[in-house]
Parts: C-alpha cells; sequence; structure tokens
C-alpha cells in the first residue's frame, strides 16, 4: 500500500512532497490552538505560501493575536532573526518605532543603525487601525518591496517576511482608518466569527498551554512558493478572471471595480489555493474559495460588498460552465 505522501505527490504532479507534508503539517499544528476555525488558519496559510500579507478583522478575543502567534512557533528558521514580533500600534507611536533608528555611537564616532521589530520572520502589527497615518505609511515599502530606507540608507528584508494585521471594526474611537493605498498591500482580508459552539466546550476543556512543534522550515516555505507559481492556471480559468474584473467596472454600485493588480493577486491565490488541495492545476472551486478574501477591501460600495461579489461569482462560473470560455 503507497504511503499517504506518494499519493499526494502523484497529484501534485512531481513537486516535492516533503515540502507539501511540511505545510500540511503546519495546518494541523495550528489546528490544536485555534478551534473550529479551519478555513482561517487554510487562508492564512494559502498567503504565506504565495507571499502576501493579511488583514484580520473582528471582534476582540476572536483568537487573532494567538494565531499569528501559534503561526512563528510552527516555523524553524536558520537566520539570526526572530521568528515573531508582535507591535501593538497605539497613536503615538513613531515610524521609527516598527522600523528602526540610526543611533550615535560615541565609542566609534559613527551613526549605528538599531534594526525595528519588521526586521523578523512573522510581524504582527495589532490593531493596525490605532497607529497614525505615519506609522500606517511606513508599513508601505517594507510591505511592497521587503525593504526599509531610513537616513538615505535601505536595509533588506528577509525573503520570508510575511505581515499579519488585526483591526476591530467595533470599536472605532481613536483609530484612524486605512487608506486604499495600505488596504492594497494587503493580499487578503479576513475575518474571525465567533466559533461554534461545540468548539468553545472544547477551548474551555483543554489546557491552553498546547505544546507546538516546529514542523517547516524557513527554506521550505520559499521552495514551496517558487512551486506554487508553477501551478496551472488554464486559459478559460483566465478569461474567466477578466471577465469578472469587467462585470465590477460596469457595476453602477461600485464606486472602483477590480484593478489589474487584484486580478494578478487573485490569480496567485487561486494557485495558493490548488496547491493546498493537492492539485498541481487551478480551477473554479479555487475562485469561489479566494474571490472573497482577496476582493472584499478592494471593493468600495453602497451596500454589502460581499453580495456584489457573490452576485458577480455566480455568473462568471456559470458562464465558464457553459463553454464561454472555450479556446
Amino acid at each position: 500500500m503507497r504511503s499517504k505522501i506518494e499519493v499526494i505527490d502523484n497529484h501534485m504532479n512531481g513537486y516535492n512532497s516533503e515540502n507539501f507534508a511540511a505545510i500540511r503539517a503546519a495546518e494541523i499544528e495550528l489546528g490544536k490552538v485555534i478551534k473550529g476555525r479551519d478555513d482561517t488558519i487554510k487562508l492564512l496559510l494559502i498567503a504565506l505560501i504565495t507571499d502576501g500579507h493579511v488583514l484580520i478583522e473582528d471582534y476582540p478575543g476572536s483568537g487573532k493575536t494567538t494565531l499569528v502567534k501559534a503561526l512563528g512557533r510552527v516555523i524553524s528558521t536558520e537566520t539570526d532573526l526572530p521568528h515573531f514580533k508582535r507591535i501593538q500600534s497605539s497613536p503615538d507611536m513613531l515610524p521609527g518605532d516598527i522600523l528602526g533608528v540610526s543611533i550615535f555611537d560615541s565609542a566609534t564616532k559613527a551613526f549605528r543603525f538599531n534594526r525595528g521589530p519588521v526586521f523578523s520572520h512573522i510581524v504582527l502589527a495589532d490593531e493596525i487601525n490605532r497607529a497614525g497615518p505615519k506609522v500606517q505609511s511606513a508599513f508601505l515599502e517594507c510591505m511592497a518591496e521587503k525593504q526599509v530606507t531610513i537616513d538615505n540608507e535601505t536595509y533588506v528584508l528577509d525573503e520570508l517576511f510575511f505581515v499579519v494585521a488585526t483591526q476591530n471594526p467595533l470599536d472605532m474611537q481613536g483609530t484612524y482608518p486605512l487608506p486604499a493605498a495600505q488596504l492594497d498591500r494587503f493580499f487578503m482580508k479576513i475575518g474571525m466569527p465567533y466559533v461554534d459552539k461545540e468548539y468553545e466546550y472544547e477551548i474551555l476543556a483543554e489546557d491552553v498551554n498546547v505544546e507546538l512543534s516546529e514542523v517547516i522550515t524557513r527554506q521550505q516555505i520559499l521552495d514551496i512558493r517558487r512551486e506554487v507559481s508553477k501551478v496551472k492556471v488554464n486559459t478559460n480559468l483566465r478569461k474567466a478572471l477578466i471577465r469578472l474584473a469587467e462585470l465590477t467596472r460596469d457595476d453602477d454600485r461600485l464606486k472602483l471595480g477590480i484593478s489589474t493588480r487584484a486580478l494578478q493577486m487573485l490569480q496567485a491565490g487561486i494557485r495558493g489555493a490548488a496547491y493546498l488541495n493537492s492539485r498541481d492545476y487551478a480551477s473554479d472551486q479555487d475562485l469561489k474559495m479566494m474571490v472573497k478574501p482577496i476582493l472584499n477591501h478592494r471593493l468600495v460600495a453602497r451596500r454589502d460588498v460581499n453580495e456584489i461579489i457573490e452576485e458577480h461569482l455566480h455568473t462568471v462560473v456559470e458562464e465558464l460552465h457553459s463553454g464561454r470560455f472555450d479556446e
């Protein structure tokens, strides 16, 4: 009888089975800490393996911080950088508090750069909307280009660099809503609603100090990112993506339709979903899974954006199945 990894390897058309087994092991480890949120865990890992950042939005106490801390604990790294850093945002923060500052060293008679918390593998920006506009802008360069520029000197961040930011939509006092440019830096926005009561009972009954194992390496994640970029997206599915963008651009209920960059991110997202679902090709099922998390913070409407996305997605999938995009 063949092992599970051998079967996975066949489904993945020769992709590294050890890498795939490692990311699935990470999914299992995170499930030990975060109960009843399998979909959220899967989306977080898809963002990680597609090299995108995540904004998590929901009420306090939903497990946002616990999830990201747990992710830092399951990754082993071979660099001297910290696995995980948490930044508690506040209105009085300065850009130097997250990027770092140059300090004059009296011994050497020269300035020395002290690295900020963004110099780590996993960065949690807690309650990012409580930080002022200058601090929010400080995240733009590091999230988009994985580098920090201080006093005309550029410092390169680690290739793994992964940002997860949280915000509480209920309490808006003392907050600074994220501008469109900042929101666009986030690959996806996901929520963490209340879990079912059976999971809440399990959470209350279990020991809160769950031991987690380092089951995936930094290098494996970087290798997986390269494998994900090779997942096949056929011509018909690409045409369906363009059709979806067209529908949103022609919709008077939306102030702004899907941009070309958003389409690129959506294509990357369905590749990541296909990979995590043991396939080397993307399908409309991956599109259904990824369309809302990737687009819901990029579309501005006078009503529920998710309803509009669902409506246009239904149209596109029907056209895809009817053969409209056949070559």
